[in-house]
């Protein structure tokens, strides 16, 4: 436990050990600052979705995410900002790749594991990491946050701390801490006030509108039919068929699914509300479906899986249906995860993403630094040459 002025750090393994309703005070909290509104009721940094990675085994430190919660207390232990922090030994289910980093300062002579690293386990989403709890303390208590990150560096032995998908904001922030930062390009689709799917059509090129209705129409052309489920309507099979898919998607892509089958079931109790779960089904059997998470104002898009291949069914479900679910629901944006150049003609537009990253030897942090200052150069260039790529009509997008 450390102690910056009246303030108290102390940090915990494990969220059984942390008060719920405290913990959500600070991630679910609002200074005011209209980025930071949009983010107030982010399900990922919320101790239902963060405690159920860890209950279900999923981020746990036989996994490689040892838990190092950041806690930031007043004089009579009132929580007042906190973090979610992982001691990793490795740089799997980051969606921000350093495994390069490490190679080089394998090589120099360096021990880049363990490290810090200030997310939410295989969730390439954006939010804050830095929940500070609303009170006139906030600014004081943010900055104790990000000192003892800094700190404990060095107290754990680790080479570095990365703070991961955070907003623009807190890049800021960080960054006149001591923090390099780094960018990359993810694909959002954003709501203009559309009362139906077709309005949005009507903002893209003809040729794209053509695209995205055949793409419709066939995707369900083989008598798959769409179901889409929140809150009490998803049942235990329904998670069972979920999880056939996920795990067989993620068998071939990443060698091992991150998720267990418990960690459905534990969201299922704790956050139905906050879930979609959109399935579809061919001859009375379920064949594929997508999950995907609802904030105050956003969408989020996150795993997929099938068991069998039909063409443009991914695009209906996971970015068509989405789209259809967000205009019903008044929703401003849906976040569709990483990657992937192939939303762009689906609608999506390129948006720029942050991560943050202190480096504690301060020559490999030179050579980090000068890293990061050409990829920022060719993100930005990427950026440009997307948004001018963008299927929208030639007046939407001059106003971009």
């Amino acid at each position: 436990m450390n102690s910056h002025g009246a303030l108290t750090t102390r940090i915990e393994t494990n969220f059984s050990d942390i008060s719920r309703s405290e913990w959500n005070s600070c991630a679910h909290s609002d200074d005011g600052d209209s980025e930071d509104r949009a983010d107030r009721k982010n399900p990922f940094i919320s101790f239902e979705f963060l405690s159920a990675l860890q209950n279900s085994g999923s981020a746990i430190p036989e996994t490689g995410w040892k838990g190092a919660h950041f806690l930031i207390s007043d004089g009579s232990k009132t929580l007042l900002a906190a973090a979610p922090c992982y001691l990793k030994t490795h740089s799997m289910g980051e969606y921000v790749f350093d495994q390069s980093w490490a190679d080089a300062y394998t090589r120099a002579g360096g021990r880049y594991y363990p490290k810090l690293q200030i997310s939410v386990p295989f969730t390439p989403a954006t939010g804050r990491r830095l929940l500070v709890a609303d009170g006139d303390h906030r600014n004081e208590a943010r900055h104790a946050l990000i000192q003892a990150i800094k700190d404990n560096c060095l107290n754990f032995g680790a080479s570095s701390a990365h703070l991961t998908f955070l907003n623009e904001s807190e890049a800021s922030l960080l960054s006149a801490s001591g923090f390099l930062i780094r960018t990359d390009q993810q694909f959002h689709w954003f709501n203009e006030e559309y009362e139906k799917f077709d309005d949005f059509l009507a903002d893209l090129n003809s040729r794209k509108r053509k695209l995205i209705n055949r793409e419709r129409r066939e995707s369900l052309s083989p008598g798959i039919v769409i179901e889409r489920l929140t809150g009490k309507d998803i049942k235990e099979h329904h998670w069972d068929a979920f999880f056939s898919f996920y795990i067989d998607t993620g068998s071939r892509k990443w060698g091992m699914p991150y998720l267990t089958r418990r960690f459905f079931s534990l969201i299922g109790e704790s956050m139905a509300e906050q879930t979609l779960l959109i399935l579809a089904k061919r001859e009375d059997r379920y064949i594929a479906g997508a999950i995907n998470f609802i904030g105050e104002n956003t969408l989020y898009g996150r795993n997929w899986g099938c068991i069998e291949d039909h063409p443009f069914l991914h695009f209906e479900v996971c970015y068509y249906q989405a789209i259809d679910f967000a205009i019903e629901r008044g929703l401003k944006r849906i976040e569709a995860g990483a990657q992937g150049e192939h939303k762009l003609a689906r609608g999506y537009r390129p948006v720029t993403t942050y991560s943050a990253h202190y480096i504690v030897n301060p020559e490999f942090r030179r050579a980090v630094d000068e890293y990061l200052k050409n990829e920022r150069t060719h993100i930005a260039s990427l950026h440009t040459e997307l948004v001018n790529h963008a299927p929208f009509k030639k007046t939407l997008v001059e106003e971009e």
